[in-house]
C-alpha cells in the first residue's frame, strides 16, 4: 500500500513557537517511515510559510492526505489553521474550528464547563481596555471577588506564558500588565493553596476515553514555563498516587470537559485538587505538548499505548472525522 502523505505544521507565530518546535520534532521523529510519507510544513515566528503545499481548493490535489497540526497558542491551536484546512478539504488531527477556538480562549471555555455543570474555582474576566481606564477599580474588583493568592492568565495562550500567581496587591498591577503583552483579554483565577496540580489525556472522537492520570510538582511554586521545559528538577508521577473513586471522577470530568466543547482527536484536561480533596477543573489544551517530557504522551505509554502506536490512533481518528464531514449535505438540491 502506498504510504499516507502527512504533512506535520509546526513553528508558527505564537509565544509558544519554542514548544511547538520541540513537540515537531518528537512527532516527525516517532511517525512510523514505513507507514507515512512525512512532509514537514514550517510556519517562522514572523507568520511566513516554509512551503505553499496547501491550497484553499476543494476539489484539488494538494499532495497531502492528513494534516498533522503539531501549533500551539494563538494561529494554531485557535482554530485559524483548523479553518484553512477545512477550506482545503484536508483531513486534519486533533478538534474543530469552533472547538479549537473556545478551548484557546480561557474565558470562553469556563463558559461551557459551567454549562457542562463542572466544578471551577471563582475567576473573573478583564479586559485591555478597562484596565486603562480604571486600573484601581479592576484592583478593588478583583480583590473583593477572589482575594489572594490569583492567578493572571492571559485568555489566549498556553505553556504558561505571561501566567503569574499573585500573592498581594503590589505584585497585581504588575502581573496584568505581563498578561496583556500577550492578550487583549486576561483570565483571573481564585488561587489555592497547596494544590495539587493532576492532569489527564483523553483521545477519541464519538466515544473519548481517558488516560491513567498523572500528577505534577513543580519546581517552581507553580508549573511555570521555565519549570515545565527547562528545569530538571520538576516530578511527573505517573500514575497518580490517587484512590480509585477520586481517580475514577477526574477521568469522568476529563471525558465531559473533552466533550464540552465538542472536542476530536486528542485534548489533556488539567485539574487542581486541593488538601480537602476537593477537584476543580483548570482547562483543556486541544494540541498539548508532545515533547519528550510532555504529560499528553507519557499518559497514553503508562495506559498501553506507546507513543507511535498513540500518533497511528490520531490519524486514523482524523480520517474518521473527515469522512463523517464528508458524508454532510452542502447544497438542498
Amino acid at each position: 500500500m502506498a504510504k499516507l502523505r502527512v504533512g506535520v505544521i509546526y513553528g508558527g507565530r505564537s509565544g509558544e513557537h519554542e514548544v511547538s518546535l520541540m513537540s515537531a520534532q518528537s512527532v516527525m521523529g516517532a511517525l512510523d517511515r514505513e507507514k507515512y510519507e512525512i512532509i514537514p510544513l514550517k510556519i517562522g515566528p514572523d507568520g511566513q510559510w516554509t512551503d505553499t503545499i496547501i491550497q484553499a481548493d476543494p476539489k484539488g490535489n494538494p499532495g497531502l492526505d492528513v494534516v498533522f497540526p503539531v501549533l500551539h497558542g494563538p494561529y494554531g491551536e485557535d482554530g485559524t489553521i483548523q479553518g484553512l484546512l477545512e477550506l482545503a478539504n484536508l483531513p486534519y488531527v486533533g478538534a474543530g474550528v469552533a472547538s479549537s477556538a473556545v478551548s484557546m480562549d480561557k474565558a470562553m471555555m469556563r463558559v461551557l464547563f459551567k454549562e457542562a455543570g463542572l466544578p471551577l474555582l471563582p475567576w473573573d474576566v478583564v479586559l485591555g481596555h478597562a484596565w486603562r481606564e480604571n486600573p484601581q477599580g479592576i484592583q478593588e474588583q478583583l480583590e473583593n471577588a477572589l482575594g489572594y493568592p490569583m492567578f493572571v492568565k492571559p485568555a489566549n495562550l498556553g505553556s504558561s506564558v505571561g501566567i503569574s500567581k499573585v500573592k498581594s496587591r503590589e505584585d497585581l498591577a504588575s502581573a496584568l500588565e505581563l498578561a496583556f503583552q500577550y492578550d487583549r483579554k486576561v483570565v483571573v483565577e481564585k488561587g489555592l493553596v497547596d494544590a495539587g496540580e493532576i492532569e489527564c489525556s483523553v483521545l477519541g472522537h464519538s466515544r473519548p476515553v481517558a488516560s491513567v492520570l498523572g500528577e505534577i510538582v513543580p519546581a517552581h511554586e507553580f508549573y511555570d514555563y521555565q519549570a515545565k521545559y527547562h528545569s530538571e528538577e520538576s516530578e511527573l508521577i505517573i500514575p497518580a498516587p490517587l484512590g480509585a473513586a477520586e481517580t475514577k471522577t477526574i477521568q469522568d470530568y476529563a471525558c465531559r470537559a473533552f466533550a464540552a466543547v465538542d472536542c476530536s482527536g486528542m485534548g489533556r484536561v488539567d485539574f487542581f485538587l486541593s488538601r480537602k480533596g476537593e477537584v476543580f477543573l483548570n482547562e483543556i489544551n486541544t494540541i498539548p505538548g508532545f515533547t519528550p517530557i510532555s504529560m499528553y504522551p507519557k499518559l497514553w505509554a503508562e495506559s498501553g499505548l506507546p507513543y507511535p502506536a498513540l500518533l497511528d490512533r490520531l490519524i486514523e481518528l482524523a480520517l474518521v472525522k473527515h469522512k463523517e464531514r464528508q458524508a454532510l449535505r452542502t447544497s438542498i438540491f
